[in-house]
């Protein structure tokens, strides 16, 4: 439990008389006193619902990123797991098979957390609940909707998501929604809305009234900006990083940062190597991708690059994501041995970001996620067991406690307590 061995090893030397001063600190010694003491939240972790089942769930230390053991292993307290949908034509077949997809996901998070594993990991609705169950000892679970694209154009939806424990919603994924354009109009610059559609408008509306957090890491920039001049609370960006130090549309530039500051929001920097450092993942990625190749072939099975996914069927795409980490397994371990490799994006490209927004918008307004099974991961923090590694690096930047505290979910949880604080005034 957080602080319980702190606090008797504190009474056992006032009760035995201690006088003797405590020998210094390492640095290490400092990381991991600190990494204890604080709550960690990952803001965006995907899911397949293929591993929340009786007899494949996360109490097994399988191969996703994430999972009960994991967490336990890195100290991550919260994981925000991500109901997700690809987006697809805007119809109402579309929006069925959609909400389908939606609905699984949702079901796959209340199970795990009532039914497979309810002495390890509960949902968290709000803020006292983070640290309610943290204190408990067990780890939490949070909900996030990665593309509203399921919701159709019911926009009673918007609450019931919000009933089933959602707690952001992005309005646009890659492509275009009914409800807003996506980041990915930069590559031809073709848009449907020029930022949002009337329903989109109102959908930002809903979300206030109900308490949801608006994430806008994957619609456009003039998206974003009528949201924030339409949104009555602050806003988040679930999984994005600073676009002055890797020129990605998923990132947001220095105007978008200084409209995150003044609508007080928070910036969660992603893990993502391609959002990170766009000359050293490229590099990485050209090679590895040989190596993946070769494992998959061997393999007998299937491999994609992330730009063919659109193309795939469903059975296609099911079949790579349950393929994926065992691939990707094998072929870092072939890799760990390689002289030749470039080197990979690491945990100090990462901490850069974070600099970088911190020194731009201020500590309240930056925190962290890893955008874990679903292509994020670095050197160093490539999955849930390694995430005392991101406080290590903080630490020996000089980020104090209380910062680090901030960066990890603090200022998430702040967000979250002023979305549900507007929202009871609006109701």
């Amino acid at each position: 439990m957080k602080h319980l061995s702190l606090f008797l090893s504190t009474i056992l030397l006032i009760s035995c008389g201690e006088k003797e001063p405590k020998p210094t600190e390492t640095l290490e010694e400092k990381a991991h006193r600190i990494h204890d003491a604080v709550i960690t939240i990952d803001t965006h972790d995907d899911i397949n619902v293929n591993n929340f089942t009786d007899s494949i769930n996360y109490t097994q230390n399988l191969d996703t990123q994430v999972n009960l053991p994991k967490m336990k292993e890195g100290g991550l307290d919260v994981a925000w797991f991500i109901v997700y949908t690809g987006q697809d034509t805007l119809s109402t077949e579309g929006y069925a098979k959609a909400a389908e997809n939606a609905n699984a996901k949702f079901e796959a998070i209340h199970k795990l957390c009532e039914e497979i594993a309810p002495d390890q990991i509960e949902l968290a609705l709000t803020s006292d609940d983070v640290r309610r169950i943290v204190a408990s000892g067990k780890k939490v679970a949070m909900i996030g909707v990665e593309n509203a694209y399921p919701i159709g154009e019911d926009l009673s939806k918007v609450e019931e998501y919000q009933k089933r424990g959602a707690r952001y919603i992005s309005l646009a994924h890659n492509g275009h929604s009914q409800f807003s354009d996506s980041n990915t109009g930069e590559q031809d610059s073709v848009w449907l809305h020029n930022g949002l559609s009337e329903l989109g408008k109102q959908a930002v509306a809903e979300m206030n009234r109900v308490g949801i957090m608006i994430d806008v890491s994957h619609p456009s920039k003039e998206a974003m900006v009528q949201m924030i001049e339409l949104s009555k609370a602050p806003i988040i960006a679930s999984h994005s990083s600073a676009r002055a130090l890797c020129n990605h549309s998923r990132n947001l530039d220095d105007e978008q940062l200084m409209m995150m500051k003044e609508n007080g929001g928070v910036v969660q920097t992603v893990a993502f190597t391609s959002y990170l450092n766009t000359e050293k993942s490229e590099a990485r990625s050209a090679y590895m991708k040989g190596i993946y190749e070769k494992v998959a072939d061997s393999l007998g099975v299937d491999w994609y690059e992330r730009s063919q996914f659109a193309t795939l069927t469903k059975e296609q795409r099911e079949a790579f994501f349950e393929n994926y980490p065992k691939v990707v397994k094998i072929g870092k371990e072939l890799a760990e041995n390689d002289p030749n490799i470039p080197p990979a994006v690491n945990v100090s490209d990462f901490v850069d970001h974070i600099d970088y927004m911190v020194k731009l918008i201020g500590i309240d307004h930056v925190g962290i996620s890893s955008d874990f099974d679903g292509g994020g991961g670095i050197e160093g923090w490539s999955d849930a067991s390694e995430t005392f590694n991101v406080t290590l690096e903080l630490v020996k930047r000089g980020y104090s406690e209380e910062d680090i505290a901030k960066l990890w979910g603090g200022n998430l949880l702040r967000v979250l307590d002023e979305v549900q604080a507007v929202a009871k005034t609006l109701n």
